[in-house]
């Protein structure tokens, strides 16, 4: 059985990679349809939403995460809890922790609740 630490990489993985290529049409698709989106500014819902925020992002941005609590809490839903640092090209980085529900929809894991907070 996949570990709920497993899943959770996996999905940050593809997301990261999204962001930092500036996709923000590919960042949205690891999002569920209804996602509740907090990056840090007002919420969405929606990967509509989620798009508009990543393409207003400067580019180069670059998110780095480290894991730091993932637990299953059914089979169909992982609660993760990362602390993520993204870098920009003209200033310093940003901590902050990112608190992430995901939801199998299928075969596949996506992001149904993201919400980031500053340290």
């Amino acid at each position: 059985m996949t570990t709920a630490r497993d899943i959770l990489t996996g999905v940050l993985d593809g997301w990261r990679s999204a962001v930092g290529a500036h996709d923000p049409d590919r960042v949205a698709r690891h999002f569920t349809e209804d996602a509740i989106f907090q990056g840090l500014h007002p919420y969405s819902v929606g990967r509509d939403g989620v798009a508009k925020y990543y393409d207003a992002q400067p580019l180069g941005l670059t998110a780095d995460y480290r894991v730091l609590e993932a637990r299953r809490l059914a089979d169909d839903l992982v609660l993760g809890y990362a602390g993520v640092e993204f870098g920009f090209t003209d200033r310093p980085p940003l901590p902050v922790h990112l608190g992430v529900l995901l939801r199998r929809t299928g075969d596949t894991w996506l992001i149904a609740h993201y919400q980031v907070s500053r340290l």
